[in-house]
């Protein structure tokens, strides 16, 4: 994961291993009983939802925030939802900084029919996933963000959707906040960012150029240290901000989106293209086309990418863990660890318990890396699983209601 430039941390859309969208099932099973225990699943899940909507409109003080989470939470867990959002394809402006120049950036708006200059307004950023705003989850989300009444923006953020985590990215993020609230008229906008790209969203927060011009920000699986978790996806542990060493099993794509975004320190420069080629596909889940592509290396270089195919990664262990020392400066410039003083704006951190790209450690360390007075609420929820809501405990289901509906009243609190 350089920092030159997927959300590795934000995962490529496929289901972990032995798991179907984020609801665990056994091996061996049919396509069918597999498909049919999801649907159940999701039911269910449904079902708690609006159970804890109905509980809000009475227990809760601000009943109609949980009973708008609620519809937010039902509306994502459902991928055949229909919501009513009104979506537009649009471009903005990153103007030229340092020896980057000004480029155009694609981006999506939704927004509530009949969206008026006073309906509140988010950016949604992207992980590092291929498919960037098009992604469907993304899309999913932004939908039910439209049903709790806000208007979302999603710009397409180029290094992440090539699995690199990259300085440029703030400029991009930042320059979509200053877009959307020209766009809105208003002086402050909120800011959601998802896995890698929740560091990113903080990071841009804590800007001097933007900072005062972000009302909120919501990391959801995001990182703290670039490093760290690098260090995670090569050795499946992680240190807690207590700085005790845990054991986990890391997602393995994480190291092999490391070995892609640095191919040049891993290859003789003649397979440099074919390794990057081959490694693309296979995180695209090209299957045999990354094979193939595999093919055009020498010997040695087509044993080590087989062996990432295989999730081999002790056989690349060293290398690795040798490739992040190397590059740890760089990746200090993409971690909000130490870098999150100039945050002005509320700040509200969510995060999957079992989370195996980005570890629910990380949002820890970002509660205590990010200023007292600006941290709101943090949430490890046993019901979601990196960015993907799981099959969860009623008490987990209400828990997360309950963080979403203090989001949706920060977005009416205004500036």
């Amino acid at each position: 994961m350089a920092a030159s430039d997927s959300d590795a941390a934000q995962r490529t859309g496929a289901p972990e291993p032995d798991t179907f969208r984020g609801v665990a099932v056994s091996k061996g099973t049919s396509a069918a009983e597999r498909a049919a225990r999801v649907g159940a699943a999701r039911a269910r899940r449904r079902t708690f939802l609006f159970f804890c909507a109905l509980l809000a409109m009475f227990v809760a003080p601000t009943a109609s925030h949980h009973v708008r989470a609620a519809k937010l939470l039902v509306t994502f867990s459902d991928p055949k939802a229909k919501t009513s959002a009104v979506e537009e394809i649009t471009t903005f402006e990153v103007p030229a900084s340092g020896e980057t120049p000004a480029r155009t950036v694609k981006a999506r708006v939704y927004a509530p029919p009949g969206a008026s200059k006073s309906t509140p307004a988010v950016v949604l950023v992207h992980g590092v996933q291929y498919l960037g705003i098009e992604e469907p989850r993304l899309q999913r989300f932004a939908r039910s963000l439209v049903t709790a009444g806000l208007v979302v923006m999603t710009p397409q953020v180029d290094e992440l959707a090539d699995y690199h985590v990259s300085p440029r990215s703030i400029e991009t993020v930042g320059a979509a906040i200053e877009t959307l609230r020209a766009r809105r008229g208003q002086t402050k906008v909120g800011l959601l960012g998802t896995s890698f790209g929740g560091g990113i969203a903080l990071l841009t927060a804590a800007d001097a150029r933007f900072a005062d011009h972000v009302s909120f920000v919501v990391g959801v699986g995001a990182h703290d240290d670039l490093a760290r978790v690098s260090g995670f996806f090569a050795t499946n542990t992680i240190v807690d901000a207590e700085g005790t060493s845990r054991s986990l099993r890391a997602h393995e794509y994480g190291a092999t989106v490391l070995v892609y975004t640095h191919a040049a320190d891993f290859f003789p420069a003649e397979d440099v293209p074919a390794a990057r080629d081959a490694l693309r596909l296979w995180l695209w889940e090209k299957r045999e086309p990354a094979r193939a592509a595999a093919a055009r290396l020498s010997p040695e270089s087509k044993s080590k990418v087989e062996r990432l195919f295989e999730a081999k990664i002790d056989t690349v262990r060293d290398e690795l863990l040798a490739e992040i020392e190397r590059r740890r400066s760089d990746m200090a410039t993409v971690s909000p660890h130490g870098r999150l003083g100039g945050l002005r704006a509320r700040v509200y951190l969510l995060h999957g318990e079992g989370d195996s790209v980005i570890p629910a450690t990380e949002t820890l360390w970002l509660a205590k890396d990010v200023p007292r007075a600006a941290l709101r609420e943090v949430l490890v929820s046993p019901a979601i699983q990196h960015v993907e809501l799981k099959e969860p405990s009623l008490a987990d289901q209400w828990s997360l209601v309950h963080f979403m509906s203090e989001i949706i009243a920060e977005t009416s609190r205004g500036t």
